[in-house]
């Protein structure tokens, strides 16, 4: 499917002022205090009627999942303060949801560190002939 730059660029627009109104603290629920999230992506729709937007932290998946739900309850009055800031007429629905990338990556990345440690001290112990 071909992205229009019209699309692509509200999407870079929503993922940055959601960013922007999660870091001033807009939300005062207190599942949200503390925790800081990261936009990591926003898709809309063709007709630009919903944008699903992709939330992450480092914390734990039940975390997550609670900010996610208050983020979801929320949506109207992001939504609002969205059309303010970017003076748009209609400005998509918005739809989080939990983006485990992040975590996995740093999983991965563990991972390797671990398996390039290892074999860098099994071979100071056996050293080749």
């Amino acid at each position: 499917m071909k992205e229009y730059p019209r699309s692509v660029r509200l999407n870079t627009q929503l993922q940055t002022e959601l960013s922007s109104l999660l870091r001033e603290g807009l939300l005062h629920d207190p599942a949200l205090h503390g925790a800081v999230l990261t936009v990591t992506a926003v898709e809309t729709a063709r007709d630009l009627g919903s944008a699903q937007v992709r939330i992450s932290w480092l914390g734990d998946d039940a975390g997550l999942a609670l900010c996610v739900k208050v983020l979801n309850r929320a949506a109207g009055k992001l939504r609002h303060e969205l059309g303010k800031r970017l003076r748009m007429r209609y400005v998509p629905t918005l739809h989080f949801s939990s983006d485990h990338a992040l975590r996995e990556g740093d999983r991965v990345h563990a991972l390797i560190r671990e398996a390039t440690a290892r074999d860098k001290a099994s071979a100071e112990a056996n050293p080749p002939d």
